[in-house]
């Protein structure tokens, strides 16, 4: 069974639905009065980039989907209204269905993780190398595929070689201007 005190536990909850399950928890924590036995509930989100309309959009997705974390002293009652909760499937844990709590290493990894995506600003990791084949999908040259001339890593951007009307034409595009090929 779970150890005294304050624990990490992972619920599993309906897949889409985390971000209600948080709110149902939180809800239904402080109707009850108990938020001293479970502080945190926590959905781990990673933040990611996508080009609409020619802009850079960034969002956010789910990085355990249905999964969340909650810190809880899961003494008495406290598992019971939580497994109740609208949208909850239950706890990870042994084949009885008893919450087993996270080791620390694993809590110390996710939550580092989670710290890591927050303040991580706009870190595209998209490897390219010089003579790779790339097509343009943004800007004027949507649509012309091209070879990678030179790598700027520092501004993340390229010099992609394209033909227009036959000839060789050098474009300075940035990493999300294109995409592999």
């Amino acid at each position: 069974m779970a150890q005294e005190g304050l624990n990490w536990y992972v619920v599993r909850a309906v897949s889409g639905k985390e971000k209600k399950v948080k709110q149902y928890i939180e809800a239904e924590i402080r109707h009850l009065g108990i938020e001293h036995l479970v502080p945190q509930v926590l959905i781990p989100m990673e933040k990611y980039y996508q080009m609409r309309d020619g802009k850079k959009v960034a969002k956010e997705r789910n990085y355990y989907p249905g999964y969340v974390l909650i810190e809880a002293d899961l003494r008495g009652e406290t598992s019971h209204i939580i497994k109740n909760v609208n949208s909850v499937i239950g706890f990870l844990g042994d084949n009885q269905g008893n919450p087993i709590p996270l080791r620390p290493a694993e809590v110390n990894r996710i939550l580092g993780k989670v710290d890591e995506m927050a303040e991580q600003a706009e870190v595209i990791n998209v490897p390219y190398y010089v003579g790779e084949s790339v097509k343009v999908n943004d800007g004027p040259f949507n649509g012309f595929t091209g070879e990678i001339e030179e790598v700027h890593e520092d501004k993340k951007k390229l010099t992609v070689m394209v033909k227009v009307f036959g000839r060789k034409t050098p474009l300075e595009l940035n990493y999300m201007q294109v995409e592999k090929e």
